[in-house]
């Protein structure tokens, strides 16, 4: 796969009501350069009777690559019993990873919450198992967490952490919720940006809950996108963008419609941004 900016990838939180099967295929027929899976993904197909072994094949069979797989969360500030059993999932997602050549994972910060000096040894440990596999590990702050709710505090964390296989992953949604509207994350040099996800803002979001569903197509809220794709591409970035925009309105259409519209309208304001001078 070329590295060059504009690569697209669907995260499946995008469409989170399609068996994983089905959202592959809409994936495929939208022309998305690769999938973001989650955790969750393979749990469902779990819950309806499939080894692991199974969901492994079902999505190398589809011929979609996928270029990031997401933990399970919470890791980042779990304690005692909790926090073994996640690290021990983290490993399942690792081995995975590597079954489905995907050089990538990535975590949320989770629901739960707690010191972020604490969280300095968690990022660590697990960036050590990810390293066991050859894999780096991208961490999201999320403007509605109660620690890890800024680009601030995510870059200090990820310093402190100070491991070669850990960045950072940028979010559009998270970015303006949190203050740094368009370029206003010009400060972040492009060596550390990871992952970057995108959805549109709302111009009033949903407020009181922390993981909003309320994210809209490109185009269709209040995000500087002209901003934002000149200020990536100045900055290097080709890695992939990975269109997340958890729904319920999304949720009730057809998937490969979903995924046909946020390609299309992605491509749309890339063009007008760039016109045309894409790295």
């Amino acid at each position: 796969m070329t590295k060059k900016f504009g690569r697209l990838a669907l995260h499946t939180w995008t469409i989170d009501t399609t068996p994983l099967g089905t959202a592959l295929e809409a994936i495929r027929l939208a022309g998305y350069d690769a999938a973001e899976l989650r955790r969750i993904d393979f749990k469902r197909c779990y819950e309806v009777g499939m080894t692991n072994s199974q969901v492994l094949q079902m999505i190398k069979g589809s011929g979609v690559t996928v270029s990031v797989l997401g933990v399970e969360y919470g890791w980042l500030f779990a304690t005692g019993a909790e926090s073994k059993r996640i690290f021990k999932d983290f490993h399942i997602s690792c081995q995975n990873a590597v079954a489905l050549s995907c050089s990538q994972l990535m975590s949320a910060p989770g629901p739960i919450e707690g010191s972020l000096k604490d969280a300095v040894g968690h990022l660590r440990t697990a960036a050590d198992i990810a390293g066991e596999y050859g894999l780096k590990l991208s961490i999201e702050f999320n403007s509605q967490h109660a620690n890890l709710n800024s680009v601030e505090t995510q870059r200090d964390l990820v310093t402190a952490a100070g491991k070669k296989n850990v960045g950072l992953l940028l979010d559009a949604y998270h970015l303006a919720r949190s203050g740094r509207p368009g370029r206003a994350f010009e400060d972040v040099p492009g060596k550390d940006i990871m992952h970057f996800q995108y959805s549109d803002l709302p111009e009033k979001p949903v407020t009181g809950v922390k993981r909003p569903t309320d994210r809209l197509m490109p185009g269709k809220g209040a995000i500087l996108w002209s901003e934002i794709f000149q200020l990536l591409n100045e900055k290097g970035y080709t890695g992939l963008m990975s269109f997340e925009a958890p729904n319920p309105e999304q949720w009730n259409r057809s998937p490969i419609d979903v995924c046909k519209e946020g390609v299309d309208l992605t491509n749309q304001l890339i063009c007008n941004s760039l016109q045309g001078n894409l790295s």
